[in-house]
């Protein structure tokens, strides 16, 4: 793609990042075959192509964003799936971030929607203050069909029962069962430790019975995603360097094999930390060295392996991919023979790689296009007659236990049980 770009423009770190990418696109369209939001509205600025184009003449312009370019930019889920599909691997990723950047520094949003996205990202990334908005939005789900647009689709994603709080989410090392083979530090997270403690604890026993010191330490919290993808990037790095120093000083008490991360969508950010600081100097080289030890927990549980199953339940387990996982990290193919390795019988549906609707706060703040997504990922995971569906991904796990009666579990939880541990609540 040829960019029109001034000397000047050219001087600046964004405009150079920006040209980079924008050059290597060629505007073949194989992305638009793969984007969930093309494959329902047919409309090429909902498409990577179109979005790009209108991304190009934002920069190259300068100025404010406008309203289009914010509308379309806002109905971009951000999964992934075209990176997946580009044959001139344009980093669409690390484009429309920036586009986002723009767009929450010069558009002007309409207040009610002001308002939401401050409380969104101040509210989910804080456990606490997470915790009472949930019991308020389970007070009020009962009434959810009845509340407009996005208050409705907050209402709908409260779960029906708010799990207590888990001590395994306390600062805490957990020795290894056996003979130590890795020391690694756990991400507990943010919204996952209100909305599934089980997944934090069902990686402990099952990291722990396979040989690993489990370091679950202090000053850790949110990695970034949530305000990151929102555009709110002086707030990501805040938590961000909250991470590398409270994963350093892990490190300083003896050997760090990996920091592990059992939600999808924090491990891609995690794993681009380098990146994030690479223009700071002071932050560059230790955001760097957290990046590389960053491991999704199927990366981790692959290197140990699997013991042998307890159980020869031949549940049949459908695994949902979650787009943070197959497109972000360019993880597939692991969670699938893990789970067959411990015993199941793993089916995996049509159009796996199409989003579900979850994306972090899409079905929040796009829940149109949501329901739509998850309806069709409904039809394609019920055709795979699952007596459980398994997934990678707190946020595709709560989306799609809001979409059908079949029980939905984190990949680590089955693990878990397979080879010693509790079987999981929803199959109980």
């Amino acid at each position: 793609m040829r960019t029109n770009f001034s000397a000047d423009q050219m001087k600046t770190p964004l405009i150079q990042l920006a040209n980079d990418i924008l050059r290597r696109c060629v505007h073949c369209g194989f992305c638009n075959s793969t984007c969930p939001t093309y494959v329902l509205k047919g409309d090429e600025l909902d498409g990577p192509r179109g979005r790009i184009s209108m991304i190009k003449g934002m920069f190259e312009r300068g100025g404010p964003a406008s309203d289009k370019l914010t509308l379309h930019i806002d109905r971009c889920l951000s999964c992934l799936s075209c990176t997946s599909t580009c044959p001139s691997s344009v980093d669409y990723m690390h484009l429309v971030d920036k586009a986002r950047v723009r767009i929450e520094e010069t558009h002007v949003r309409p207040l009610f929607e002001r308002i939401l996205r401050s409380l969104v990202a101040n509210v989910l990334t804080n456990p606490k203050i997470f915790r009472v908005a949930l019991i308020g939005a389970w007070v009020v789900k009962p009434l959810a069909q009845f509340l407009p647009g996005k208050l409705g689709a907050i209402a709908k994603l409260a779960p029906a029962l708010i799990p207590s709080p888990s001590s395994a989410d306390r600062p805490h090392v957990y020795p290894a069962k056996g003979k130590q083979r890795k020391r690694v530090a756990l991400l507990t997270g943010c919204a996952q430790k209100v909305l599934d403690p089980e997944i934090n604890e069902a990686t402990i026993r099952l990291l722990t019975r396979h040989g690993c010191e489990v370091v679950v330490s202090a000053g850790s919290g949110c990695c970034g995603a949530l305000v990151h993808h929102m555009g709110r990037e002086s707030d990501a790095e805040v938590q961000v360097k909250a991470n590398i120093e409270a994963w350093e000083q892990v490190a300083k008490t003896g050997r760090l094999d990996a920091v592990v991360i059992n939600a999808s969508g924090c491990g891609t950010v995690i794993k681009d930390y380098g990146f994030m600081f690479r223009e700071n100097e002071a932050w560059v080289e230790r955001a760097k060295n957290i990046s590389s030890l960053a491991k999704d927990v199927t990366e981790i549980m692959t290197e140990l392996g699997v013991n042998k199953s307890l159980h020869n339940t031949g549940l049949r387990v459908t695994y949902h991919s979650a787009c943070s996982l197959q497109h972000g990290q360019k993880i597939k193919i692991q969670p699938v023979e893990l789970l067959q390795a411990a015993g199941f019988d793993v089916r995996q549906p049509a159009e796996d790689h199409l989003c579900c609707g979850s994306a972090g706060t899409y079905n929040i703040f796009q829940p149109e296009i949501a329901e739509q997504l998850l309806d069709r990922k409904v039809g394609n995971l019920r055709r795979t007659e699952p007596n459980v569906i398994a997934a990678g991904n707190i946020g595709c796990i709560i989306q799609l236990r809001g979409g059908i009666d079949v029980p939905v579990v984190h990949t680590v939880s089955l693990l878990d049980w397979a080879t010693g541990g509790p079987k999981p609540e929803g199959l109980k």
